[in-house]
Protein backbone atom coordinates (compact mmCIF):
# COMPACT_ATOMS: atom_id res chain seq x y z
CA UNK A 1 0.00 0.00 0.00
CA UNK A 2 2.95 2.66 0.86
CA UNK A 3 4.53 1.96 -2.42
CA UNK A 4 1.10 2.58 -4.31
CA UNK A 5 0.53 5.80 -2.11
CA UNK A 6 4.34 7.06 -3.18
CA UNK A 7 3.63 6.12 -6.56
CA UNK A 8 0.57 8.01 -7.25
CA UNK A 9 2.36 10.95 -4.83
CA UNK A 10 5.03 10.79 -6.75
CA UNK A 11 2.86 11.12 -10.41
CA UNK A 12 1.07 13.41 -8.89
CA UNK A 13 3.30 15.85 -7.79
CA UNK A 14 5.10 15.75 -11.56
CA UNK A 15 1.87 16.40 -12.66
CA UNK A 16 0.45 19.25 -10.60
CA UNK A 17 4.16 21.01 -12.35
CA UNK A 18 3.31 20.27 -15.36
CA UNK A 19 -0.44 21.88 -14.83
CA UNK A 20 1.22 24.64 -13.55
CA UNK A 21 3.99 25.07 -16.30
CA UNK A 22 1.30 24.90 -19.21
CA UNK A 23 -1.02 27.13 -17.61
CA UNK A 24 1.92 29.73 -17.09
CA UNK A 25 3.67 29.52 -20.82
CA UNK A 26 0.37 29.60 -22.02
CA UNK A 27 -1.42 32.20 -20.64
CA UNK A 28 1.62 34.47 -21.62
CA UNK A 29 1.09 33.05 -24.97
CA UNK A 30 -2.51 34.02 -25.23
CA UNK A 31 -3.63 36.44 -22.78
CA UNK A 32 -7.07 36.47 -24.22
CA UNK A 33 -10.44 35.93 -22.18
CA UNK A 34 -10.80 32.45 -23.51
CA UNK A 35 -9.29 30.18 -21.14
CA UNK A 36 -6.75 28.46 -23.92
CA UNK A 37 -4.79 27.15 -21.19
CA UNK A 38 -7.23 24.98 -18.96
CA UNK A 39 -8.79 23.91 -22.61
CA UNK A 40 -5.37 22.57 -24.27
CA UNK A 41 -4.41 20.94 -20.46
CA UNK A 42 -7.76 19.48 -20.21
CA UNK A 43 -7.85 17.95 -24.13
CA UNK A 44 -3.71 16.91 -24.12
CA UNK A 45 -4.07 15.38 -20.66
CA UNK A 46 -7.42 13.56 -22.03
CA UNK A 47 -4.96 12.10 -25.13
CA UNK A 48 -2.46 11.22 -22.25
CA UNK A 49 -4.94 8.73 -20.31
CA UNK A 50 -6.24 7.37 -23.82
CA UNK A 51 -2.67 6.45 -24.69
CA UNK A 52 -1.79 5.02 -21.12
CA UNK A 53 -5.03 2.98 -20.83
CA UNK A 54 -4.59 1.59 -24.07
CA UNK A 55 -1.09 0.50 -23.46
CA UNK A 56 -1.76 -0.50 -20.21
CA UNK A 57 -4.79 -2.55 -21.35
CA UNK A 58 -2.15 -4.84 -23.09
CA UNK A 59 0.02 -5.08 -20.25
CA UNK A 60 -2.10 -5.88 -16.84
CA UNK A 61 0.98 -6.76 -15.47
CA UNK A 62 1.84 -2.92 -15.14
CA UNK A 63 -0.24 -1.75 -11.99
CA UNK A 64 2.68 0.53 -10.86
CA UNK A 65 3.22 2.17 -13.98
CA UNK A 66 -0.35 2.58 -14.07
CA UNK A 67 -0.70 4.32 -10.83
CA UNK A 68 2.02 6.39 -11.25
CA UNK A 69 0.93 7.65 -14.65
CA UNK A 70 -2.61 7.13 -14.82
CA UNK A 71 -3.98 7.92 -11.40
CA UNK A 72 -0.67 10.43 -10.16
CA UNK A 73 0.45 12.15 -12.85
CA UNK A 74 -2.54 12.76 -15.37
CA UNK A 75 -4.64 13.01 -12.22
CA UNK A 76 -2.23 15.55 -11.01
CA UNK A 77 -2.20 17.17 -14.50
CA UNK A 78 -6.32 17.86 -15.38
CA UNK A 79 -9.04 15.41 -13.42
CA UNK A 80 -10.64 15.47 -16.85
CA UNK A 81 -8.87 13.23 -18.38
CA UNK A 82 -10.12 10.91 -15.68
CA UNK A 83 -13.74 12.31 -16.52
CA UNK A 84 -13.36 11.59 -20.11
CA UNK A 85 -11.88 8.15 -19.95
CA UNK A 86 -14.93 7.69 -17.25
CA UNK A 87 -17.08 8.77 -19.93
CA UNK A 88 -15.09 6.43 -22.84
CA UNK A 89 -16.17 3.41 -20.63
CA UNK A 90 -19.42 3.61 -19.53
CA UNK A 91 -19.73 4.58 -23.87
CA UNK A 92 -18.46 1.45 -24.46
CA UNK A 93 -20.20 -0.81 -21.96
CA UNK A 94 -22.91 0.53 -23.73
CA UNK A 95 -24.42 2.81 -20.36
CA UNK A 96 -25.33 5.64 -23.28
CA UNK A 97 -27.95 7.20 -20.87
CA UNK A 98 -25.67 7.14 -17.45
CA UNK A 99 -22.75 8.84 -19.74
CA UNK A 100 -25.02 11.70 -21.20
CA UNK A 101 -26.02 12.15 -17.00
CA UNK A 102 -22.82 11.92 -15.97
CA UNK A 103 -21.74 14.75 -18.66
CA UNK A 104 -24.57 17.35 -18.29
CA UNK A 105 -24.49 16.90 -14.30
CA UNK A 106 -21.10 17.12 -13.89
CA UNK A 107 -20.91 19.92 -15.86
CA UNK A 108 -24.00 21.77 -14.12
CA UNK A 109 -23.57 20.72 -10.69
CA UNK A 110 -19.48 22.20 -11.03
CA UNK A 111 -20.56 25.46 -12.03
CA UNK A 112 -23.87 25.82 -9.99
CA UNK A 113 -20.98 24.68 -6.68
CA UNK A 114 -18.32 27.26 -8.21
CA UNK A 115 -20.33 29.73 -7.52
CA UNK A 116 -22.47 28.48 -4.59
CA UNK A 117 -18.95 28.48 -3.06
CA UNK A 118 -17.91 32.29 -4.39
CA UNK A 119 -21.31 33.74 -2.98
CA UNK A 120 -21.49 31.66 0.35
CA UNK A 121 -17.57 33.03 0.39
CA UNK A 122 -18.83 36.71 0.48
Amino acid sequence: MLQSILLVGAGGAAGSILRFLAGFWLGKLNPGPYPWATFLVNITGSLAIGLLLGYLSRHQDQEGLRLLLVTGLCGGFTTFSSFTAENIHLLQQGQWNLALFYIFSSLLLGILAVWLGLFLAK
